[in-house]
């Protein structure tokens, strides 16, 4: 994974995990790393970034752990370029972060997450979300999908979804942990170059969680972690 680097794998993680962690610009880190005596370009953490992160994500996806069968999902919204796209996320009964999801559209989002949620995690028993009618759509879609592949639609029961703005509180309270995340970047240049962090934003938030399974350490700070899904390469 580090192999023909030109810094040390410490640096690298260093430098990716303040980046998704903490509220600090590309050229913060050069500035930090630089009173480290380490000489590094701004644009090299953008490469490690957008390089390591999904390495470190696919691991830490092997080791999340399971969530409940009762979720809360909404979406928020990221600006790119000056236009507001969405990110759609969803939630379980306890907070943990079930799935998320980066989109020019909204419809395509909200499917693009429950398709995804629903095959890694199996069919909630219940979903709460907003009034609006889109979260409605996508969920009713992907749960007569789900149910037609598994060719279980005559027996099983159809997701229950539940609209209440109230009840809802819970995920937009989450959201903001995103969006305290990502102001300091003032805004992405593309949508593409916004996915990767993004999804890495989202990793680091389920790391503080505690979602990844460590048999050795069932308590690891943020460091141990991206340690110990380093080492794994």
């Amino acid at each position: 994974m580090f192999k023909g680097r030109h810094f040390d794998r410490s640096i690298i993680l260093l430098c990716v995990r303040w980046y998704l962690a903490y509220g600090l610009s590309l050229r913060d880190l050069k500035e930090m790393i630089s009173e480290r005596g380490i000489s590094v370009d701004h644009s090299t953490v953008h490469r490690w970034v957008v390089h390591f992160s999904p390495l470190i994500f696919d691991r830490f996806n092997r080791r999340k752990r399971s969530v409940t069968g009762k979720w809360h999902a909404d979406e928020t919204y990221i600006k790119v370029r000056g236009q507001w796209m969405y990110r759609y996320r969803a939630i379980d009964s306890v907070g943990d972060t079930v799935d998320s999801w980066f989109s020019q559209q909204n419809l395509a989002a909200a499917k693009r997450v429950f398709t995804k949620a629903i095959e890694r995690h199996g069919r909630p028993q219940r979903i709460v979300i907003d009034g609006g009618q889109t979260n409605r759509e996508a969920i009713i879609s992907c749960d007569m999908i789900s149910r037609l592949q598994e060719r279980l639609h005559l027996q099983t029961k159809p997701i229950l979804i539940r609209q209440s703005q109230d009840l809802n509180n819970r995920i937009e309270q989450d959201h903001r942990r995103i969006k305290r995340r990502v102001r300091p970047i003032l805004g992405f240049k593309s949508f593409s170059s916004a996915t990767i962090p993004l999804a890495g934003i989202e990793m680091v938030q389920m790391m503080r969680k505690r979602q990844g399974r460590y048999s050795h350490n069932p308590n690891p700070s943020l460091a141990e972690q991206f340690d110990a899904l380093a080492v794994a390469f």
